[in-house]
């Protein structure tokens, strides 16, 4: 009887560490983002730049290849400063307006984020 409670003492202080860690995770450097990366917004920032693009209205952007993460823009085409309200995380990026939506861009590789 007693061996049996000492193991299952034994057992709960070994356990007990196990149990009680956490994991972090931690947002890679904002360096620039790997080829195919994605940016994840928030709620609260769709939300201000869907509000952005109703009262400010941009001229949209015609452009000719298919407009999805990972592409890269044409030279040609004209990228806009994303404003400061959209938050800090985004003043790195650059957008296009097409097709009635927001394109957020890697400004140095033209790369569709």
């Amino acid at each position: 009887m007693k061996r049996a409670i000492l193991a299952g003492i034994a057992m709960i202080a070994l356990a007990g560490p196990a149990l009680a860690q956490t994991t972090i995770q931690t947002a890679p450097a904002p360096a620039a983002p790997a080829a195919g990366a994605t940016v994840t917004l928030a709620p609260e920032q769709r939300t201000r730049i869907k509000t952005y693009v109703t009262e400010h209205k941009p001229r949209s952007v015609t452009v000719k290849e298919r407009v999805a993460v990972g592409a890269t823009l044409p030279a040609d085409v004209d990228l806009v400063a994303v404003p400061s309200d959209w938050g800090p995380d985004l003043a790195r990026y650059r957008y296009v307006y097409s097709d009635n939506r927001v394109v957020l861009v890697e400004p140095s590789s033209r790369r569709v984020v």
